[in-house]
């Protein structure tokens, strides 16, 4: 069973991005793994998920985006969230603006439990009221409690 909580701290959380282009939100939501001290180049973070975008947008469309990607060196699968009020242009299925990133980096040798982690999140991500309560969210805690409990309500 993939639990989210295992790979998401509070810390990987942005709750508000700053970034206007989607190599910047790349950069921003990778960084957050750097504080975590997990031995990965960030340069090859955003080059394995810039390369994941050319096979086709991870902008799923209603305001989502979960661009995701594998690393060698990396030893488990981490997720990172980030939130833009403004909304970025991420090339969306739908053409809309993305509000809501999770950025999933997996280990090289993880097919497995990196698509069980991408369908988790997108099956949570189906809710309206999650997706607007993650919106809604004061802070980076409340979005990392409004996360877990989601987590735990899909095993």
């Amino acid at each position: 069973m993939v639990n989210i909580q295992d790979m998401l701290k509070e810390a990987f959380i942005i709750e508000d991005l700053k970034s206007k282009t989607k190599k910047e939100v790349l950069a921003e939501l990778s960084g957050v793994f750097l504080s975590d001290d997990m031995g990965i180049a960030r340069d090859s973070m955003i080059e394995v998920l810039m390369e994941r975008e050319k096979l086709g947008s991870t902008g799923i469309g209603d305001g989502i985006a979960i661009p995701h990607g594998k690393l060698t060196g990396l030893e488990r699968l981490v997720v990172s969230f980030g939130r833009s009020s403004v909304g970025v242009d991420f090339d969306s299925l739908d053409g809309g603006p993305v509000h809501l990133f999770f950025l999933l980096m997996a280990p090289e040798n993880s097919a497995g439990q990196h698509l069980k982690a991408l369908a988790k999140i997108s099956r949570m991500l189906k809710d309206v009221s999650f997706r607007e309560a993650l919106v809604k969210a004061e802070s980076s805690k409340d979005i990392y409690s409004l996360i877990v409990e989601k987590d735990r309500a899909y095993v």
